[in-house]
């Protein structure tokens, strides 16, 4: 117990100390947001807009281009989910949200997302990045790569986690407007609610439980992700999905002062979104019904006749019907008979005669 009390001492200690290295950035944070936007996923038409365009700290709801980097790289065939990463000193040193990894430690690529995504933990961002990349800085000009092919003209990364900037850093930046379009490329790949869609799951073989950070997940209807991000420059944000009757809404929320409001006006706009866009008729079987006056072909069996239950036309027409097969009976019957008849004669009629003899 000493132990454990004197690591959680040196834990806060260092997270203080690596907290203090960074750098001044301007507060954002605004009542009851900086900018939302709700869309519908499928069209991408917009549904409601309030300073869609203001430049913010997405925090770590960047995660989700990290997502979006590994999955489309397993896509292609370079990166396997039961691969396993080595986690490096520089992994297990990150700050903030994390499953505390440890350099000693091997997990699975998926192992990891599951971390980036139900726990936000930087430290498994940080060992995802330089096991594809070989660096973080290498991973984040993927993700920068990345945002620029899908159109994000107003985003640009330089961390893969989303915490404030270290001293001489620069802070992550994007908008409401760039955020639609990285969740609807995610929200393409029915794989990505595996992870964002996750409320509870075990890591290190149950020895650690991560709980999401998306309480939505839990209380709205359908809602399946994506992703919560805060740090106290930025304010708390979100960028959350729900899918309901074919529909698929996407609602976010930026640089909310309180937790509970950024929560509150998601689930309001969510629900706005659902009842501008009308759901979508279910898909039917379509079972095709037989004509009211069957039309026969050459090869058509009546589906009474194939039950058995009356003779078809063509056997109405038959030589073998009732009535003929009576007749035919008769007249084989009675040619047998003449012909047994003629055969005898023919028979006895050619016999030799005995000649008499005259005594």
């Amino acid at each position: 117990m000493k132990r454990f009390f004197f690591l959680l001492i040196v834990f806060v200690l260092f997270t203080q100390i690596s907290w203090a290295g960074r750098a001044q950035i301007d507060t954002i944070s605004n009542d009851p947001y900086v900018s939302a936007l709700v869309v519908d996923a499928d069209s991408g038409k917009i549904l409601f807009e309030d300073h869609a365009g203001a430049e913010i700290y997405p925090a770590s709801v960047l995660k989700l281009m990290v997502l979006l980097v590994i999955l489309e790289r397993v896509e292609q065939k370079v990166l396997a989910l039961d691969e396993m990463v080595q986690i490096t000193r520089e992994a297990a040193q990150m700050g903030g949200s994390q499953v505390y990894l440890d350099p000693k430690e091997q997990f699975s690529v998926e192992d990891l997302l599951y971390a980036l995504m139900i726990q936000s933990a930087n430290d498994a961002a940080v060992a995802l990045a330089i096991h594809v990349s070989g660096s973080k800085e290498g991973f984040v000009s993927l993700m920068n790569q990345r945002a620029g092919e899908l159109g994000m003209k107003d985003t640009r990364f330089y961390s893969v986690h989303g915490l404030p900037p270290a001293q001489g850093q620069k802070p992550d930046k994007t908008t409401a407007i760039d955020l639609s379009i990285l969740s609807r490329e995610l929200a393409n790949k029915p794989e990505t609610f595996k992870y964002t869609g996750t409320v509870e799951r075990e890591f290190r073989d149950g020895a650690f439980i991560m709980r999401t950070h998306n309480h939505l997940l839990k209380s709205i209807d359908g809602c399946d992700g994506f992703k919560t991000g805060y740090f106290k420059a930025a304010g708390f944000s979100i960028v959350a999905t729900a899918k309901r009757g074919g529909v698929r809404i996407i609602a976010i929320v930026l640089g909310s002062l309180d937790r509970k409001v950024r929560d509150a006006k998601t689930s309001e706009l969510l629900a706005k979104g659902f009842a501008l866009v009308p759901p979508k008729p279910k898909a039917e079987t379509v079972v095709s019904k037989p004509d009211t006056v069957p039309v026969k072909t050459k090869d058509t069996i009546s589906p009474e006749a194939e039950e058995g239950l009356t003779p078809s036309r063509e056997d109405d027409k038959s030589l073998f019907s009732r009535g003929g097969l009576i007749m035919f009976g008769l007249g084989f019957g009675s040619g047998l008979i003449f012909c047994a008849f003629i055969a005898m004669y023919r028979s006895s009629s050619n016999r030799p005669r005995r000649r008499r003899r005259i005594f």
